[in-house]
């Protein structure tokens, strides 16, 4: 049973040792996340997108030694850091340094294809509402970053069509709106580096399969390295 939704940014600079000391954005970024996360209850169901798909569950440690500091996390307390993997998906690495970081008990990750299909989205959607729908408490965190292209700050060239692109996600967070998370252009998304856009299309029917009524209780968009980093909280009304 989903008891609340969370969508977060995942960029890897939120982890202190990546950054380093008085980097005021990075700091930011962190502290919004962590404070989300903080009013979430001790199970996640975490969704991300990466390149290769997957699941894992909280028995699995990994490493941010690919971005360049042996940072270890786990998704449980099980997890073994001696066994850290090195190839974990970014939007599990991230889900397991939040969830040591505010003491949460347990993250399942469901990773999947940062350019699957919005076809795809609703059969995962529906595929994931009937997982959750069981007695058992859990909270839905969402994973992924809106366009790169904003600003002097962009990842490649800026993009003049990135603002709208992000303005139009944020207002759909702010509002619950999912229809409008649904119809997200998935080409679109692509020229602009969206990689959260499969995520947010799942959320949708997700929540859109389990039904009742949502609101949002927190919503917010920044852009402080040239990437959209959307922050949500929805919860049944």
């Amino acid at each position: 049973m989903i008891r609340r939704v969370a969508v977060l940014p995942h960029p890897p600079l939120i982890v202190p040792e990546l950054t380093g000391a008085g980097d005021r954005d990075a700091a930011a970024v962190r502290a919004a996340c962590l404070g989300i996360v903080r009013g979430l209850g001790p199970r996640w169901f975490v969704l991300g997108a990466d390149r290769v798909p997957g699941r894992y569950g909280p028995e699995v440690a990994g490493t941010f030694r690919g971005f360049g500091v042996d940072v270890r996390v786990g998704l449980g307390p099980a997890a073994d850091p001696t066994f850290a993997d090195p190839a974990l998906p970014l939007p599990a690495l991230v889900a397991g340094w939040l969830r040591g970081e505010v003491g949460a008990q347990e993250a399942t990750v469901r990773v999947i294809p940062a350019d699957l299909s919005p076809a795809g989205c609703v059969a995962e959607g529906e595929r994931m509402a009937t997982e959750l729908s069981g007695p058992d408490p859990v909270d839905l965190l969402v994973l992924g970053d809106g366009s790169h292209r904003h600003g002097e700050r962009a990842v490649g060239r800026p993009d003049d069509r990135a603002d709208a692109f992000d303005a139009d996600i944020a207002a759909a967070l702010a509002a619950v709106d999912v229809d409008r998370l649904s119809a997200i252009d998935p080409d679109l998304a692509a020229e602009l580096g969206a990689v959260g856009r499969a995520p947010w299309q799942v959320l949708a029917e997700v929540v859109r399969a389990v039904g009742g009524r949502w609101q949002a209780t927190e919503s917010s968009m920044s852009t402080p390295f040239g990437v959209a980093y959307h922050f949500a909280v929805w919860t049944a009304a």
